[in-house]
Parts: C-alpha cells; sequence; structure tokens
C-alpha cells in the first residue's frame, strides 16, 4: 500500500451539532476508522446553516456554511483538488440543505468531480414534481444510493426514475452489545422491582409521548410496579424556537393524570454507556412516532438491537423490521391499542424474554461493525486496485477466554457470551487454550497468562491416565463422564500432545518445572502415540512431537514422526489419483493439519519426499477451500466427497484456525508467499470476508461466534472458537510485529516477574 491512504469524505451533520444524522454519521465513521482504518482516511465536511464556531473533533477536515455560495465553491475546489480524495458520501437529510427540498445541495454537487455516493435518509413517497426533481437530480450525480430499509428501496424504484442496480440497502446500524440480565442494571440504576417501560431520542411533538402517558393509567391499574423513562434531551432547534415549552406540557398531562410516581424524565444527554444500559433494562420498549413518512428510525433500531421486546406505531422501518415474535404494531396515537399490547407483554415474562432473544438475533446483521463492512465495499471501488483493500485487526483480548475459565479449566460451552457450567469441560477445549495463552505470553510477556497457562496444564495432567492416555470429558464436578467409554478419543489425545509439545517448544519463557512435568507427561504417553489409527491423530502427535523436538531431541520420539508420517504418505498414495490429491476420499474436518504434519515432519527427519507431498496435499486443499478471495472451509454439514463440490455454509472457526496455522508454517518453511496472503485472506473471515459479510469475532466480548450459517452467524460464544480466533489473530500480530521490526521477545525465565509461588502446580 501506498504510505498516503486514499480518502473520503463525509458530507454531514457532525457533533457536536446534536441530531440523529450527526450521531448516525460520527457511529459509521468510526466503525469504518476501526475496520478499515489502514485503507481509507476518513474525513469530514461538517454541515452547518450560518457561521456556527463548534469545537469539531479532528476528523473535520471541512467546515460548510450551506447559506454561503462562496463557501460552498471553496469547499468543492479544495476537495476537487485533492489528489488523495477517492470519493465522496453524502448524508442526505433534507433540512440540512437551504431551498426547498434543500435544492442548494444540487449546487455543490454540480462542482463535485469525484464519486458520489448518497445515503437517504428519507425517501418520501408521492412525491410533487418539485420534490421528484430535486431527489432524481441527487440520483443522477450519485454513483449508488443507500437506503436503509427495502421499503425505501421499493418507494425510489416506484415513485423516481432510478436503475435498481444503482439501490444499495444498508441497515442502520446499532451497537453491539453483550446479552445481559435486567435485574443487574436495575439495580445500578435504582430501579429493582420495577417494569420498565422506555423511550428515547431528542425530544420533541412528532415522539408523541404524550399517547404513552396517556395509556399509563390502564398500563398501571394492571403492573402497579411500571415506571416509564422518558430519556433524551430536547430537540435543540425546538428548543431555540420554543424553549421547553413541549416538555412542560408533557409534565402538566403527567400530573393531571396523576402518574408523577410512575413517570421520570431524564432530561440530559446520556453517554452511550449509559444509554444501552437504559435500554438493556428495559422490558417493553415504546415507540409512538406519529410520523407517517418516517422511513428509519435510528432509536427504534437500537432498541431492537439492545434486545428490546417494541410496541411501535406503524412506520416504514417498525412495518419491515418487527413481527409478533419481536414486537407489536399499533395506529398512530391510539392509547388504548397501546396500553392493551403492552399489558399483554408485561403479563407473560417468557414471552417478552423469547422476544428479546430473537430481538438480538434479529438485529445482529445491523451491528456497526457489519454496516461498516457494506460501506467500504462500496468505497473499494474507488481505489485505483482492490489490492490495496485492507482490514484492520482489532486489539487483542483474552477478555472472554477468561471469563469461560474457572479454577479447574475452560468451560466447553457458551450460551450467547454467557458461560454455560452445565457444559463441563473437555481435554480439546484446555489443550488449545494453553496452546494459545502461551502464544499471547510468547509476544507479551503478561505474567497473568502464566496463571492461565498452569490451570490449563494442570487440567491436561488432570485428564491423562495411568497407562498414558487422556480422557477427553469432565463433567463442572471435576467427575470423568461416561462419554469418555463410548467416544473415540483418538484426535484428543493427540491435541492433548500438540498442547504439551508446544508447551515444551517455548522452554525459555516458561517455567523450568512447567516444561519438566510436560516433558514427563510425553514421555507417559510415548508407548500409545505409535499405535494411532486417526489420520488427524497422528497428525496432532506429529506436530506435539516435532515442538518437543525444538528443545529436546529424542529418538524415540524421532522414530514415532518417522512411522506416523509415513504411515500418512501411504495413506495419500492409496487415495490420491487423477485429481484428488488427499489422504482420503473425502476432505472433513481440521483437514489442514495432515499437510502440516507432513511438512513438519519433513523438515525434522529431512525428507524431501514428504514436503513434496505437503505441498501438492496442501496446495490440493487450497483449491477447494478459497475461492474468490474468501475463504470457505468444508462445512459440517456434510462431508466433501470425490467428485463433489462442497457443502454450502456450516462454517467453523476451527477449521479457519487450524488452515491459519498450517498456511503459516508453510510460509515459516517454503519461504513461498503465496501461503502468506492465502493465510490473510483466512484470517479474514473472522472480520466479515465471508459469505455473509459479517463479523465472526465480537470485538465487545472477546469472544467468537461459534460458526457461520446460510443466513446467520451463531452467536454463542464458546471456547473453540473463542480460543481458536485468538491462536489466529496471534498469528498475524507476529507477522505485524516483524513488519514493524519488532521480533517476539523471549525472556530467561528468571527475568519474567512472576513470583515462583504463583507457579507451583498440584498435580494428583
Amino acid at each position: 500500500m501506498n504510505q498516503q491512504k486514499k480518502k473520503i469524505v463525509f458530507f454531514t451533520s457532525y457533533p457536536p451539532r446534536e441530531c440523529g444524522i450527526a450521531t448516525f454519521s460520527l457511529d459509521l465513521i468510526s466503525a469504518l476508522s476501526r475496520q478499515f482504518g489502514e485503507t481509507f482516511q476518513i474525513e469530514v465536511c461538517a454541515l452547518d446553516n450560518g457561521k456556527v464556531e463548534r469545537n469539531y473533533p479532528e476528523e473535520v477536515s471541512y467546515q460548510l456554511d450551506v447559506t454561503d455560495p462562496e463557501d460552498v465553491e471553496d469547499v468543492a475546489n479544495d476537495i476537487n483538488e485533492d489528489g488523495y480524495i477517492v470519493g465522496v458520501c453524502f448524508q442526505h437529510e433534507f433540512g440540512l440543505f437551504i431551498g426547498k427540498y434543500g435544492q442548494s445541495l444540487l449546487d455543490l454537487l454540480g462542482q463535485l468531480k469525484k464519486p458520489i455516493y448518497t445515503t437517504f435518509h428519507t425517501v418520501l413517497p408521492s412525491p410533487n414534481k418539485e420534490l421528484k426533481k430535486v431527489v432524481e437530480k441527487i440520483i443522477s450525480k450519485s454513483q449508488k444510493v443507500v437506503v436503509m430499509t427495502k421499503n425505501a428501496s421499493n418507494v425510489l424504484g416506484k415513485f423516481y426514475r432510478i436503475s435498481k442496480k444503482k439501490v444499495v440497502v444498508i441497515p442502520h446500524g446499532t451497537h453491539l452489545v453483550n446479552w445481559k440480565k435486567p435485574e443487574s442494571l436495575k439495580e445500578k440504576y435504582d430501579l429493582s422491582g420495577h417494569l420498565i417501560l422506555s423511550t428515547f431520542g431528542l425530544l420533541g411533538p412528532n415522539k408523541s409521548i404524550e399517547t404513552t402517558l396517556k395509556a399509563l393509567p390502564d398500563i398501571i391499574a394492571s403492573h402497579p410496579s411500571v415506571k416509564f423513562l422518558v430519556l433524551g434531551k430536547t430537540h435543540p432547534e425546538l428548543v431555540k424556537r420554543d424553549g421547553e415549552t413541549y416538555r412542560s406540557k408533557l409534565k402538566r398531562l403527567v400530573k393531571k393524570l396523576g402518574i408523577e410516581e410512575h413517570v421520570l424524565f431524564i432530561n440530559k444527554y446520556l453517554s452511550l454507556d449509559e444509554l444501552l444500559e437504559y435500554l438493556q433494562m428495559t422490558d417493553v420498549y415504546l415507540f409512538t412516532s406519529k410520523d407517517p413518512n418516517q422511513a428509519v428510525s435510528g432509536t427504534f433500531a437500537y432498541a431492537l438491537s439492545c434486545a428490546c421486546p417494541i410496541v411501535s406505531t406503524p412506520i416504514p422501518h417498525a412495518l419491515e423490521m418487527l413481527d409478533e415474535n419481536v414486537g407489536r404494531i399499533i395506529d398512530f396515537e391510539d392509547h388504548t391499542q397501546l396500553a392493551n399490547e403492552t399489558n399483554e407483554l408485561l403479563s407473560s415474562h417468557n414471552k417478552r424474554v423469547e422476544m428479546s432473544l430473537n430481538a438480538f438475533h434479529k438485529t445482529r446483521i445491523t451491528v456497526w461493525e457489519n454496516v461498516a463492512i457494506q460501506y467500504a465495499d462500496l468505497f473499494k471501488k474507488c481505489l485505483p486496485s482492490e489490492d490495496q483493500f485492507e482490514y484492520s485487526y482489532p486489539n487483542i483480548s483474552l477478555q472472554h477466554l477468561k471469563r469461560m475459565t474457572t479454577d479447574e479449566g475452560i468451560l466447553q460451552f457458551s450460551s450467547l457470551g454467557i458461560p454455560d457450567l452445565s457444559s463441563g469441560f473437555t481435554l480439546d477445549d484446555n489443550a488449545r487454550a494453553m496452546i494459545g495463552t502461551i502464544m499471547h505470553y510468547s509476544q507479551f510477556q503478561n505474567p497473568e497468562d502464566l496463571i492461565l497457562i498452569e490451570k490449563y496444564f494442570t487440567f491436561i495432567k488432570y485428564c491423562q491416565k495411568p497407562n498414558g492416555r487422556f480422557n477427553n470429558y469432565v463433567d463442572i464436578y471435576g467427575e470423568f463422564h461416561k462419554q469418555n467409554h463410548y467416544t473415540n478419543l483418538e484426535d484428543s489425545n493427540g491435541r492433548a500432545v500438540w498442547a504439551l509439545g508446544y508447551l515444551v517448544a517455548n522452554h525459555k519463557v516458561l517455567p523450568h518445572d512447567l516444561v519438566t512435568k510436560a516433558i514427563i507427561a510425553l514421555s507417559q504417553a510415548a508407548d500409545w502415540m505409535i499405535r494411532v489409527k486417526s489420520p488427524r491423530s497422528m497428525a496432532f502427535v506429529i506436530k506435539g512431537l516435532y515442538y518437543h523436538h525444538q528443545y529436546l531431541k529424542n529418538q524415540t520420539f524421532t522414530e514415532i514422526v518417522e512411522s506416523l508420517s509415513n504411515r500418512l504418505i501411504q495413506h495419500y498414495q492409496d487415495q490420491s489419483h487423477d485429481d484428488w490429491y488427499w489422504f482420503e476420499g473425502y476432505l472433513t474436518y481440521a483437514n489442514s493439519v495432515l499437510p502440516e504434519a507432513l511438512m513438519l515432519s519433513s523438515e525434522l527427519i529431512k525428507n524431501d519426499h514428504k514436503k513434496a507431498v505437503a505441498i501438492k496435499s496442501l496446495d490440493f486443499l487450497i483449491s477447494k477451500i478459497f475461492k474468490k478471495g474468501k475463504i470457505k472451509v468444508i462445512s459440517n454439514r456434510g462431508w466433501m466427497h470425490k467428485g463433489e463440490e462442497n457443502t454450502h455454509y456450516g462454517e467453523q472457526p476451527i477449521d479457519v484456525a487450524y488452515t491459519i496455522l498450517a498456511l503459516d508454517n508453510f510460509y515459516r518453511i517454503s519461504g513461498d508467499k503465496k501461503y502468506k496472503d492465502y493465510l490473510k485472506t483466512a484470517f479474514e473471515w473472522f472480520l466479515g470476508n465471508n459469505h455473509l459479510n459479517q463479523i465472526i469475532y465480537n470485538p465487545i466480548s472477546g469472544g467468537c461466534y461459534d460458526g457461520l450459517e446460510e443466513d446467520h452467524p451463531n452467536l454463542n460464544e464458546g471456547a473453540e472458537s473463542t480460543v481458536c480466533y485468538l491462536m489466529s489473530r496471534l498469528i498475524m500480530e507476529s507477522y505485524k510485529r516483524k513488519a514493524a521490526d519488532r521480533p517476539v521477545r523471549y525472556l530467561p525465565f528468571k527475568n519474567h516477574g512472576v513470583k515462583q509461588k504463583l507457579l507451583t502446580i498440584k498435580v494428583s
């Protein structure tokens, strides 16, 4: 990439100006900068009516007085002359520009010589000739037109001259929140014991708050614990014109109805965290706009994404998003319907919980991270080459890993982002967690990592039986589950060897006594390693012994590696023919570990034939799972057999992560840059470069979703997916550090700064 990044300029109102579009633009630009800051520099041209002094943030490079034609000309010239600006994006609302229907915008559009993208926040049906002319001119000047609902797209197509190819539907963004139970939040805000109704936004007559106030006496009669929260300040333009007349009118109505104890006006600017918490504690959200042409509502979208069951008037956005599984629709200004629907929802806790979960799942596509991906997909067409398009990597977080880890080890499953104690523990997850945490410690030397590494090692050792083999399943009480007796545990045992070997390989940074215990555990397992039958078990054993060899050469282990790799070669020779260069007659799970194990064995025992087979088989796998600039791993819905195409959907993070680990080793050993390029593409799957263009990693929780289905991600954040993302992210971090000439530091044990007593391991 060029040192100077290409720029996109947003024309929009912007904070500290207070309006819905300003907030929208700030959220969208923040998401774009977080996720694509390596590709684009986002700048803002802040729109104002008149010469206004505002303390704008640094991204505001231009300030435009829309009432001044000379200002318009100057800004247009500045943007045209900047060779790094490759596109401009207008956040359009009629009131942001002067003239009837904001037609002064047309002068600016006529002077700009950059590709223009326009987001319509309002799309009016049945336009008169003058309105139609203004909108169609804006459309004609735009490369693409963005609307936020299918209804708005249909209105454009029906009433305005526009090609369907020109319209892109990108939903109104919402903030990514972790699933929380409302009780703790109610306690935090001194609202315990209350059923919470709420509404929020800049207050004004169009919100029709009086509809709710008139409904409250009937609601209170059935549910005396109700508290209605009116969140937010009065709209600043309304305050300029009328002062607090509307709010005062509402307060008089509250007093007249005798409901003062049940209504709370929170007349202040709420921080984002406060707002989201108020919404997450809400039992039913009430949206009572009386504007039938309100195409979209940010407040409605935010409430839905915070898992609020909603009772709403029939604006187009609500009609598109709500059904009986998520909310209720009422007529405009009908307080009787509002009371009836609200009472029904308040009467059924189970129904509200069900609706909350439905709302939560339904709105994951609308989180700002996913919305930013869709806008970036538009903007990347402005780049001289799409090769310059890059995802920025999220900060590395162990937050969810730690949340999933108990005193015994890491739990297996999570319900959404909440650890599921009933799922117990597995050797598999704790082995991977130990590897991931060792990777993290080797790069960052965080002393807290050592405590986690010790914990996971202790669990692995607890699972090892006297004969050196391992159990896999442990319940929450620490008992070995009966599943250990009837499930094939070869792969799990192989992964334990991999983890123990990886610990040994990192002997320079880890406590000596821990490394010694891992060596002993591996030696106790030596007798059964040679007898494993599953190709993947062989591969994991080879990986573990390869890593062990980096510290301690062991002739027995070397012979095991040679024997197992010979058997993998035999599998390959038996199954490989024509255009099928693989070890089995099908591709299943963890495919990449097979060629990876051969590549590692070829380095350990210096065998060029094994290296050639490793490269041939991995290149074959790559040809099956990398398509059109994306990775699409083999589906867990059905394996891919010879002569068949990959089953669609059902992609899991573990397979992406194993592919990344393999590509890393292939690039390291072979030096072939194509493996590094594929590695980068594979990692971007977590960040949205997948068939849904949605994030799989949750940057708020630090967890990773459990899978990618046909039309949605699996939002549970279990140990397997979370650790696999972590390992993948740490691989990418190692490349980032090398590029910045910041090699991984290996510190001698005596300098790592952790008291020895923290590292005492009690193994029965």
